[in-house]
């Protein structure tokens, strides 16, 4: 049974009517146009789908949009500001944290959630925050790197 919910999505107020059971992923993606968040396992273990609700990174596919009402929503899409991509897109790019690039977005949406908790972290830290985000193509250690170069800039620091 449809119901209309409500949520901010990307810094924009969002309603729409769908089954509140759908996956958030499938909303996003299908329902909504926003395909930077990938489907990778559909279990919640490789991150591909990461999003941000509340500060928090959620596996969207394992989420249903039910539960995201009246809550904030971030996807990939709504990381750049004024037309200027994130210190962590930056980042990825400079690096070259990036191979096949399927699991960049949700990469990056841990990474941005992660670093806004603790803003300066470790190598470790960020070794052991990221852990739960698969990469197939071995790009790990320019991940890594990306996230050491994006932290300082995300403070404010160059």
């Amino acid at each position: 049974m449809e119901e209309t919910i409500r949520f901010q999505l990307n810094g924009k107020e969002t309603e729409i009517k769908t089954d509140p059971s759908q996956t958030l992923l499938w909303v996003l993606r299908n329902q909504l146009g926003l395909t930077g968040t990938k489907y990778g396992c559909g279990l919640g273990f490789c991150g591909s789908c990461t999003v941000i609700v509340d500060g928090d990174a959620v596996r969207s596919c394992s989420m249903a949009v039910g539960d995201v009402s009246g809550k904030k929503v971030l996807t990939i899409e709504g990381l750049a500001a004024n037309g200027k991509p994130h210190p962590l897109q930056e980042a990825f790019v400079e690096h070259e944290a990036l191979q096949c690039g399927y699991c960049t977005p949700g990469m990056i949406m841990n990474a941005v959630a992660f670093l806004s908790k603790n803003p300066t972290p470790s190598r470790q830290e960020i070794i052991d925050g990221m852990e739960d985000n698969l990469c197939r193509c071995g790009a790990h250690i320019r991940i890594i790197k990306a996230i050491e170069t994006a932290a300082p800039k995300m403070n404010g620091g160059k």
